[in-house]
C-alpha cells in the first residue's frame, strides 16, 4: 500500500487538486505501485504519466479518488 492510499480523502483530494502538485504525486505513485506490484500494464501507465501529456491522468485520478478512494488502474 502507497503512502498516497493511507492519506485521509480531503488530503488526497488536496494533492490532486493542486496542477503541479497531483502530477508529481501521480509520478511517484504509479511507480511506486509499479516497483512493488509489476505487470506490463502498470508500466506502460507509468511511463505515460512520466511524460508531460501526463498531467492528465491527474484529472482523472482526482474523479476517481473521489468516486471510489483509489488510483484508476491501480
Amino acid at each position: 500500500m502507497t503512502w498516497f492510499n493511507k492519506q485521509s480523502r480531503l488530503i488526497q483530494i488536496l494533492l490532486l487538486l493542486i496542477p503541479v502538485v497531483n502530477w508529481i504525486v501521480e509520478i511517484v505513485v504509479r511507480w511506486d505501485t509499479f516497483l512493488k506490484k509489476g505487470g506490463i500494464l502498470r508500466l506502460v501507465i507509468c511511463i505515460l504519466v512520466t511524460i508531460p501529456s501526463g498531467i492528465a491522468f491527474g484529472w482523472i485520478d482526482l474523479v476517481w479518488v473521489l468516486l471510489f478512494g483509489k488510483f484508476f488502474l491501480q
